[in-house]
């Protein structure tokens, strides 16, 4: 790292920031229980993880994942359908997997949390009534009791790492728990519905498109107010506003 000529900012907001130096990204956190449990899901994940090299806190040091992200939300994405089918294989591996000792929200929890954030979208005129109301709707079929297994938490496509087929690591875990693994499912294809069948042909077991629909509503709808706050454009092409509006 002393040769290093540049750091880059990959991410920055008032809660935390990534920074990349060379082949190392520093996460910073305000918050270490987040950092605690993106180091013990790693430890505990069977797909590959990022290694870590030291962690003093407020600062986590990871090394740098080879490959590519599978995409980027808004963007097409240039991956294979096998590597598609490689991060379903993945999410099932972690779906398989023992769960972690900490709890995940509960449906009671994720319906007040969603409603809250539906009233600030009309209150504020940030989305028109009935696109908020027809996607809360929808978002409904995913509020139903599931087993619990070992989810991400936060499994967007620009948080999977692959070379040509092969998977080669999930990066940001501090949203892991105990939870539903249609959301995962739904995450990784959120704003890329054309990567389904891929992503369902690698998990290698039947689930219900609907649930898979309605957490794509329910994501977009409670990530909206978040977005805004920390500096990010969900009605930039492709991204959650459109996700929204595909759903009417």
């Amino acid at each position: 790292m002393a040769d290093v000529e540049e750091v880059e900012v990959v991410v920055a907001h008032h809660e935390c920031a990534t920074l990349r130096v060379g082949d190392v990204f520093l996460k910073i956190d305000a918050d270490q229980t987040r950092t605690d449990v993106e180091v013990e899901a790693m430890a505990l994940a069977p797909i590959p993880t990022p290694e870590i090299l030291w962690r003093k806190p407020p600062v986590l040091a990871l090394a740098a994942l080879p490959g590519t992200a599978l995409g980027r939300l808004g963007e097409p994405s240039t991956a294979s359908s096998a590597a598609w089918a490689a991060a379903g294989a993945a999410a099932r591996m972690l779906h398989d997997a023992p769960l972690p000792p900490w709890p995940g929200r509960s449906v009671d929890e994720i319906a007040a949390h969603l409603d809250g954030e539906c009233e600030w979208l009309i209150t504020n005129g940030i989305l028109p009534a009935d696109l908020v109301t027809r996607n809360r709707r929808i978002a409904e079929a995913a509020l139903r009791p599931w087993t619990p297994v070992f989810t991400h938490g936060d499994l967007q496509i620009a948080h999977v790492f692959v070379d040509g087929d092969k998977i080669t690591g999930v990066i940001d875990w501090s949203e892991a728990s105990r939870g539903d693994a249609m959301y995962d499912l739904a995450s990784l294809t959120l704003g890329h519905e054309e990567h389904l069948g891929d992503v369902l042909a690698g998990y290698g077991t039947d689930v219900d498109l609907d649930v898979i629909r309605a957490w794509w509503s329910l994501r977009s709808l409670w990530a909206v107010r978040w977005l805004v706050e920390h500096g990010f454009d969900p009605s930039s092409p492709g991204c959650e506003f459109d996700v929204l509006r595909s759903r009417m």
